[in-house]
């Protein structure tokens, strides 16, 4: 019998594929510091988004399958680079005018906008922090402008010092002959202003560690490159990390990905390792744009929260990473349900199909029950048909669906009915659009009203679609609760009314009953609803009253 080592030494999932390629690296020796560093990096010039909640939520994945195969222990830091300096003004929040203000300042030394913390670095770290917490990961946050100022970098800085014409010829490389002439490698910090320079030096004094610069004054000015005077320049600074550090994995959006050996040799020149590295696609808007932290587009944490678990949200970042994906409101129902149809495999499955089962890597190897036995696109379709106006009018439908089902008992559940609510009310309200139904339409869902008021009748309806199609199979035995028996009359009424397409009736139903293009499954969902609340939906629609 193969050990959940043995699958996961073998699985095609993508953490576990990433997690060997770590082990890899210390297949001669393990680790002199003692265990395996990964590390994830934040700009925190605007909110943050869930782009970079992805990179947290990925690289626990590839941690924890990396725990799985082998017994290094690992440790996970959260690198915030709130030194930068504050070189373009987020349009997304308050107070613009300070802002600007202070246009060039580390975001550690810019106010806050919105007033809570002691200054925009730290709130952007508060809200990233808050969700980490929220979400259960194990991590420990670093701030660049602590790293800085206590001295943890100044090793690495000195040696920069000391090898500062390497760096640079890595990193004149790659600049156009106009930036060149003026690049350094080193941003001091303008003792007086404290804003960030982008100034060339007039000199790096390998004596003393110190850089000498002129300011946009033309006063001239020495300062020490240690205690948080000067910093790095964002990928001078990707590649020092890492060697100070000891990173053994970072990964990051594509568009870094052509700096890669840029990072990866200033390491080197610093004396470092250079990591393993996972390059993942970017997340697009609503109209296919990158998403960004300044623009505000796309999704932010707070949004899909409102709407969604943690868990699904998980589970969108687990799906083809090295695929561009849109992150927009309308992919939320798609992955509740997916993710609890996964939950509801996992049990089931044998050790290898487990452990390629997203939920594994979700929940580090131990998936919860699932206890969602209304699927959440069902649960929205409740909420346009019985008016409930909160969790208690959709819980009458569902205890009468599943007696043994209570908020106590399934708590994801009654949290799906929450956010199905909340998502109704915003985004499938507004969008409704019933229509009258056809001649032909009409005629099948007067026999449907019939079917569902006289069990016999519903009997004979299946019956009668059986004897057409040579099957001489019996009817089942007549349930009006029963998914499968409704869904196998309204099939049978669809076809005894001449729907050769049936994805053209069950279109039907969905826009003259619920004002929608498209639906659930519509035996689950009369089961669900009721069948004399049905009843009484088909006589609105065909009385024109839900249309008016």
């Amino acid at each position: 019998m193969s050990t959940l080592r043995d699958a996961a030494l073998k699985s095609k999932a993508w953490p576990f594929e990433e997690a060997r390629s770590i082990l890899k690296r210390y297949e001669k020796q393990p680790p002199e510091k003692g265990y395996v560093l990964f590390e994830t990096g934040y700009g925190p010039s605007g909110l943050p988004h869930i782009g970079t909640f992805g990179e947290v939520a990925r690289t626990t994945m590839i941690r924890r399958a990396f725990e799985a195969i082998s017994d290094i222990p690992t440790r996970l830091i959260c690198f915030s680079d709130d030194m930068d300096g504050m070189r373009k003004i987020p349009s997304n929040v308050p107070n613009q005018e300070m802002l600007h203000e202070n246009a060039q300042k580390p975001l550690t030394s810019v106010p806050d906008p919105f007033e809570e913390y002691e200054s925009f670095g730290h709130h952007n770290n508060a809200m990233l922090r808050r969700f980490l917490d929220t979400f259960g990961f194990e991590y420990e946050f670093y701030s660049a402008t602590e790293f800085y100022k206590s001295g943890q970098f100044d090793e690495v800085l000195k040696r920069a010092v000391e090898r500062y014409d390497d760096i640079m010829k890595v990193m004149l490389k790659s600049l156009r002959d106009e930036r060149a002439s003026t690049y350094s490698i080193f941003l001091p910090i303008h003792p007086e202003t404290g804003r960030v320079l982008y100034v060339p030096m007039k000199s790096v004094n390998v004596a003393d560690y110190t850089i000498t610069f002129d300011d946009e004054d033309d006063r001239e000015w020495t300062l020490p490159v240690t205690g948080g005077n000067v910093k790095l320049q964002w990928k001078p600074d990707f590649g020092a990390r890492w060697a100070a550090l000891g990173v053994d994995f970072e990964m990051y959006g594509k568009d870094h990905s052509t700096n890669t050996p840029i990072y990866d040799r200033i390491c080197e020149i610093l004396g470092g390792k250079k990591p393993e590295h996972f390059t993942y696609e970017l997340f697009l808007d609503a109209n296919g744009e990158k998403i960004s932290k300044s623009k505000g587009n796309g999704l932010s944490i707070d949004e899909w929260l409102t709407y969604a678990s943690t868990e699904s949200l998980g589970y969108f970042m687990f799906l083809k990473p090295k695929t561009a994906k849109r992150l927009h409101f309308d992919v939320i129902p798609k992955m509740m349900d997916e993710y609890h149809q996964q939950l509801r495999a996992f049990p089931d499955q044998t050790l290898e199909q487990q452990v390629a089962n997203p939920v594994w890597h979700i929940h580090g190897g131990q998936p919860p029950e699932s206890k969602m036995v209304v699927p959440f696109s069902m649960l929205l379709n409740l909420a346009s048909v019985a008016g409930a106006a909160d969790k208690d009018g959709l819980w009458g439908f569902i205890r009468r669906y599943a007696p043994e089902a209570t908020p106590e008992s399934h708590p994801d559940l009654d949290q799906a009915a929450g956010f199905a609510l909340r998502y109704f009310d915003d985004f499938v309200k507004p969008t409704l659009q019933f229509r009258l139904p056809s001649d032909q339409e009409r005629a099948a869902l007067e026999d449907l009203l019939a079917c569902l008021q006289d069990p016999a009748r519903a009997v004979a309806e299946i019956a009668k679609k059986n004897d057409a199609e040579g099957k001489g199979e019996a009817a089942p035995e007549a349930d009006m609760t029963s998914d499968d028996f409704l869904q196998t009359l309204v099939f049978a009424i669809g076809k005894n009314h001449g729907f050769d397409n049936l994805r053209a009736w069950f279109q039907a139903l969905y826009e003259v009953l619920l004002g929608q293009s498209q639906g659930p499954r519509f035996g689950g969902f009369i089961a669900l609803y009721g069948a004399d609340e049905t009843v009484a939906l088909i006589t609105r629609a065909l009385k024109g009253e839900l249309v008016a």
